[in-house]
């Protein structure tokens, strides 16, 4: 009976080498790309070595120095963290706050800026927590930072006297707006979002992303996201946008592309019929995740401009 046992012993010790390597890589893969191991890393550079956001960056970066003049350097204490972001000041009565995506930071946000200045709004991009200039070393994926975003919605109404605020989310910026408009306290003066490639959960936009390079989804999926809560305090999946968008009541403009790989067509069609505010929906032919303004400037533009004069 001896081999019984000891077939028994290395089955199991397979089993649990297994599963202490995919922690292993699972923890490697959690540090990369949701811990900020140095002031490098976020930074307000370019992110990623990839032609498109490069391009996007580059005139973002052009739009900043063209509106320099208008530019004020603002900064606010949130949840133990300095953080700091760029308002344009056109002298407007209405802002927008920009949120960024992971791994970038205010800078590229001001790719995004043309369409509300043209209909009137000053521009607040900020460097959110652990990304640019801004203190912080974990990111939860807007399950705390979203309580930043009100605080830069407190000083826009105490410093600047705006009464009316916009937010255009990014990826992970619009679910970090809706976490935000899902609070029954969410600042008065929060009146709308502009959601571009909102994911129905995270854990089918990182399925998505894995699968897109040929990578396996378990048992990573599941570790990694459970770091990401774990961080947090709150489960990914009971507080992600499918769950909460039904709360926010303020009107919600989505921005797809039929082509994104990440934030697919059906599941962005889940998050839309479940709003229950004023609601609009624009289709774009081509463009990858985050990359819709690349391919379709105009039509990206008009889109906001004609949405912002019909609800507000």
């Amino acid at each position: 009976m001896w081999w019984i046992w000891l077939i028994v012993g290395l089955v199991a010790g397979s089993i649990f080498m297994y599963f202490l390597l995919t922690f292993i890589i699972s923890c490697i893969i959690y540090t990369k790309l949701f811990v900020r191991t140095s002031p490098e890393k976020w930074s307000r550079t370019v992110s990623w070595p990839d032609k498109e956001l490069q391009t996007m960056f580059d005139e973002g970066k052009k739009w900043g120095e063209e509106n320099e003049k208008y530019r004020k350097h603002v900064e606010i204490d949130s949840c133990g963290f300095h953080l700091v972001g760029e308002y344009f000041d056109f002298g407007f009565d209405k802002a927008v706050i920009i949120i960024p995506g992971r791994s970038e930071s205010g800078t590229y946000s001001y790719y995004f800026s043309e369409p509300y200045k043209k209909s009137g709004y000053n521009v607040l991009a900020i460097d959110n927590r652990c990304h640019g200039l801004s203190e912080g070393k974990y990111n939860t994926l807007g399950l705390k930072e979203y309580k930043d975003i009100a605080n830069w919605a407190n000083l826009l109404d105490k410093e600047f006297g705006i009464k009316h605020v916009h937010i255009h989310g990014i990826c992970i910026g619009s679910a970090t707006g809706i976490h935000l408009l899902a609070q029954k306290d969410y600042p008065s003066n929060l009146k709308g979002i502009t959601c571009e490639g909102t994911y129905t959960t995270f854990k089918e936009l990182f399925d998505n992303q894995l699968k897109k390079r040929n990578k396996p989804t378990f048992p990573h999926t599941f570790e990694v996201l459970s770091l990401v809560s774990l961080r947090a305090g709150k489960s990914l999946k009971r507080n992600s946008p499918i769950r909460e968008i039904d709360k926010v009541k303020v009107p919600v403009l989505f921005l797809y592309s039929k082509q994104d790989s990440f934030a697919k067509p059906d599941q962005s069609m889940k998050l839309f019929n479940k709003v229950t505010a004023p609601k609009h929906l624009e289709w774009f032919p081509v463009g990858e995740h985050s990359h819709i303004r690349f391919h379709n400037t105009k039509e990206y533009d008009t889109a906001i401009e004609r949405f912002l004069k019909e609800f507000y």
